[in-house]
This record gives structure tokens, sequence and C-alpha cells, in this order.
């Protein structure tokens, strides 16, 4: 378990220097992925603006990329363990610059989500890839529990300046220049990943089966598919098939991987209550907070009229309390058992959700600030902690494909929960739009204003002012509702975290 004590041998060295400092250049790609996840969704409106997406291909924009994440990482993190997790996170760098540079320059809503789609291959190689990394490079518990906090603070810090860099680079340049951002980062990790990262594979893992990863990848890929149609457009023959043959294809992999002697994934880690449990709560959390997160950026511009600079600044407060409290949680995980720390930061989660339900009825941003504080410092136990259980339960060998497991759950939770909950929040945008628009507009503007936040903005923006202000109120009543529908459901996802971890952590003790 990894918070029992360790002792200082040859055989568990604490790490040097060269460790160190070899952690400060694994932050820069999880920095740069938190980074382009939160300056996309500040980025939304303008892209709906200039490309004109439908609601549906604004979806595919977004969460895309979390999909392909989902489907490749469980084969990336295999493939590390067997040719080495610098040389892969090093390709995968490669591939990310020159995705990144592709997708800033789409011209079209298909163009943008095939360069997402290949960022979301390449960004399947850079976490399973790290974290991996830092199991074997810090053997001793405490100092990998410090690494991983290091790690998720880097996390941490990339969300938060990812409002405030988005925010000026959309106030100077088009919508396009938020992916530019991934560039320097992926040199300055190629040019000083080489010197700083020693290399690591399993010598004693035979070649990648190929059907294996084929199955596993299709799998994922057809269950996602198949939840995010249903989700959009009701259960219908399409929808139905992909989930079955999801399923299908998936228990085919299981059973694969109990017969073959040398596995792409060994299973036998989900037998061990702090993996199995862990990944499950991270999955459930990340579910939660997409769906909400997902709407809070387009309601602070949308609804309450912010820019994007304005929009970052208010989601400044909740980033820095964020990483004071993911400084924190190492030294509180001396004192109190995880199950204790995480499913209590869990019902502060819970209680974040519940101030989004009140959002509309008092004027300000303030409520919003105190509910994203209560959503971070909520979440932080269980992404470090979480996070540390899972690693520290695989053998050093097979880091890579626990990394792998671990990091597949919070993607597959970010896409399923821009997916599902998400087509929720815009499902009930679009049936109260319809009912507040005023009289007057036609068909194809009621369709067009009902369809996303971008394209109510744009159609009020060409509208006489007495009709533009009756749009944008029916836009700030309905799309308060929807943020407040999905709280709602974040509330009731995140409370049964809580209770999963609170139940049956019961077995990892505190690291003293």
């Amino acid at each position: 378990m990894p918070f029992t004590p360790a002792s200082t041998s040859p055989a568990h060295p604490r790490a040097g220097r060269r460790e160190w400092l070899g952690l400060a250049v694994l932050v820069l790609p999880t920095l740069l992925l938190a980074l382009d996840m939160t300056v996309l969704h500040l980025a939304a409106p303008h892209l709906s603006a200039d490309l004109e997406p439908s609601s549906a291909e604004l979806l595919w924009i977004l969460d895309i990329y979390g999909f392909m994440v989902a489907g490749f990482l469980i084969t990336m993190g295999t493939l590390g363990d067997r040719i080495g997790r610098r040389r892969l996170l090093l390709i995968g760098a490669t591939a990310f610059g020159l995705a990144s540079l592709a997708a800033a320059f789409a011209h079209s809503s298909v163009m943008l989500i095939a360069t997402r789609a290949l960022l979301g291959i390449a960004g399947a190689t850079l976490m399973p890839s790290t974290l991996a990394l830092i199991r074997n490079m810090f053997h001793l518990e405490h100092e990998r529990t410090l690494a991983i906090t290091i790690w998720m603070t880097g996390f941490i810090v990339g969300s938060a300046i990812g409002p405030l860099v988005g925010g000026i680079m959309l106030a100077f340049f088009w919508w396009g220049s938020v992916f530019l951002l991934a560039v320097p980062v992926m040199v300055l990790l190629l040019l000083v990943g080489p010197w700083l990262l020693p290399e690591f594979r399993d010598e004693q893992a035979g070649r990648l089966d190929l059907a294996s990863a084929l199955l596993c990848i299709s799998a994922v890929l057809l269950l996602i598919f198949g939840i995010k149609d249903s989700a959009r457009d009701g259960i219908n023959l399409l929808a139905s098939g992909s989930l079955l043959a999801g399923l299908v294809v998936g228990t085919l992999f299981v059973r694969r991987q109990r017969r073959l002697v040398e596995p792409m994934f060994d299973l036998a880690l989900f037998r061990q209550p702090a993996f199995s449990v862990s990944v499950s709560a991270m999955m459930l959390c990340i579910l939660a907070l997409s769906g909400a997160w997902l709407l809070i950026f387009q309601y602070l511009q949308g609804a309450l009229g912010m820019t994007p600079l304005q929009a970052g600044l208010v989601m400044l407060p909740s980033a820095l309390l964020q990483t004071a409290a993911s400084l924190l949680v190492p030294r509180m995980a001396r004192w109190l058992a995880p199950r204790v720390l995480i499913s209590g930061g869990l019902l502060i989660a819970v209680m974040g959700f519940l101030v989004l339900l009140v959002i509309g009825q008092f004027p300000g941003p303030w409520l919003m600030v105190l509910a994203t504080v209560l959503l971070g410092v909520g979440i932080m136990p269980m992404m470090i902690l979480g996070t540390d259980l899972v690693i520290g339960s695989a053998p050093p060998e097979k880091t890579g494909a626990a990394a792998a497991t671990s990091e597949t759950a919070t993607e597959m939770g970010m896409a399923l929960g821009i997916a599902v909950i998400g087509s929720v929040g815009a499902a009930v945008y679009r049936e109260h739009m319809m009912e507040q628009l005023p009289a007057g507009l036609s068909a194809h503007q009621i369709e067009v204003a009902s369809d996303t936040v971008g394209g109510a903005l744009g159609l009020a923006a060409h509208l006489p002012e007495v009709m533009a202000t009756q749009v944008l109120s029916a836009l700030q009543l309905s799309f308060t509702l929807a943020l407040q529908t999905n709280a709602l459901i974040g509330a009731i996802i995140m409370g049964g975290a809580a209770w999963l971890t609170g139940r049956y952590l019961a077995g990892a003790k505190p690291h003293r």
C-alpha cells in the first residue's frame, strides 16, 4: 500500500537532483493538457461564431479529444511499458505539437474535429508516460506522494493560467491561436527530456498484442459513441447497435486478456480494493465536474456577458486555492486515513454543486467564485491520493498500464460528462429558449438561438435593440436553468463517489 512507511535502502534509494529536475520536465505536458482543456472551453463561443458549428458538431469539437485519449490510453500505456516510457513520451510530444499547429489553422468544423482527434491520440501517450516515469523515479512512498502532488499542481496551474492566457490571446488574436500554446511547451520537452529523463521499460514484456489493442480501442470508442448518440438523439437503432457492439467487443477483450500468458492489460490489478475503488471514484468525480464545468465558462460569457479575460479572473481564486490545497494534502495524509480525507473533500465538492443551484438568484459573479472554490478544493484529495493509490498498487513493471487505467477513467469521465450531462444541459437550454424567445423571429432564427449560446449571441447582435434585449434575457434564464440542472446531477454523482470512498477505502492507512 502506498501509505505504509518505507525505509531507505539500496533497493529503494532516495531521489536525487536529476529525479527532481526530471519531475519538473514531466510537469510540462501535464500543465499543457490542463491549459489546453480550459482554453478550449473559453474559446467555444468564439469558434462557434466563426465556424458556425451545430450543437452536435460543437460537442464533438469539445469531447472528441477526450474520446480518443480514452480509447488509446491503455494501449499506449502498455506500449510504453514495452518500448520505453521516455521514448513514447517524446514521440507523443512531437505528434501533439504538429497536431496543435493543424488545429490552430482549421477552417471548418469537420477539420477541427479531425485535428482534435489526432491531438487525442497523441495526448494518450503523454499522461501514462509521465505517471509511469514518476513511479520508477521515486521509490520511497512519501517522495512519490510529494512528486504526484507536484505533478497534480502542474495540472492546477495549467487550469489557472489557461483562462488568463486564453483571455489575453482571444482579446488580440483569433480563436485558433490558443492551440499554438502547445508548440513551445512541446519543443522544450523535446529539448530537455532526453537529457533529464531516464528510460524505463518492462524487460520481461513480450511484443504488443495488436489484436488486444484493436479490441480495446474499438470497445471504448463504440461505447462512447453509443452513449453520446443516445444522449443527444434518444435511444435509436444506431446508438443501441453501437452500445451492444461495444459490450461484445469489450467482453472479447477481457476474455482474451484472461487467456494470454502475457496479457496486454493485467486484470489482476482490479482485485486490489485501493486500485479499483480509486479508479471508479476518480471517473465519477470527473464525470460530475465536467458536466458542470462545460457550462460555467459559457455561463460567464453568455449569461453574464463577461469577456474571456473577465471570465478567467473569476476562475482565478479557485485555481489559487486549489494549488494551496494540493500542497496541504500530503501533510494531512500523514494524520488522516485516505478514506476520511478523500470522502470529506468530496462532500465539500457536493456543497459547491449545491451553491450552483442558486446561481442567478443573486447579482454578480460571487456565488460562482464560491462554488468553483468549493469544487476545486474538495476534489484535490481524491485526485492526489487516488492517483497515488493507483500507482502504488501496481508493480513497477506494470505502472504504464496502471497509470493508463487511471487516466482512462478520468478521460472517460470527462468525455461522458460532456456528452451525457452536457447533452442534458443543452436539451434544457433548447427547450426553455424556444419558450422564452420573443415573437417575430423566423423559424431559422429560433433554431439558431436555441441551438447554442454562440448562435443566440450572434443573432442578438443583428437584431433591433428591444428584440435583442429580449433574446439576451431569454438566454440568461435558459442557460441558468441548464447550469442548475447539470449541477444537481453532479451533486448526486459526487455524493455517490464520497460514499464509495468512505465505505471501501477502509484498508488504506495514513502515511507517517
